[in-house]
């Protein structure tokens, strides 16, 4: 199942990550489609506009491909930005 990223400071992040020169410029409003399977990300990119015509559940295949190590941690659905639980007390020492 493909997942789809509008946020445009992540995709550009993606891009910087896997060192990629991808040029976001020529869409309106990209949108990041992609899936991880066997650490490997498999992404395409399209317009907003065509994605709502046909729908998410219509994307058969990819155009790129990219090792997941070379990836944002958001995209393997490792997001923890809570720093909340980590103890920061120098007592422990």
């Amino acid at each position: 199942m493909y997942i789809a990223e509008k946020d445009k400071k992540r995709i550009l992040e993606f891009f910087e990550l896997s060192d990629k020169n991808f040029n976001l410029r020529k869409y309106t409003k990209p949108i990041l489609v992609y899936t991880v399977e066997d650490d490997l990300v498999k992404y395409s990119i399209f317009e907003e506009e065509i994605l709502e015509r046909y729908g998410l559940e219509n994307v058969d295949g990819y155009d790129y491909t990219e090792n997941v190590a070379f990836c944002p941690d958001w995209m393997q659905g490792e997001e923890d930005d809570d720093f909340d639980d980590i103890d920061l007390d120098d007592d422990d020492f």
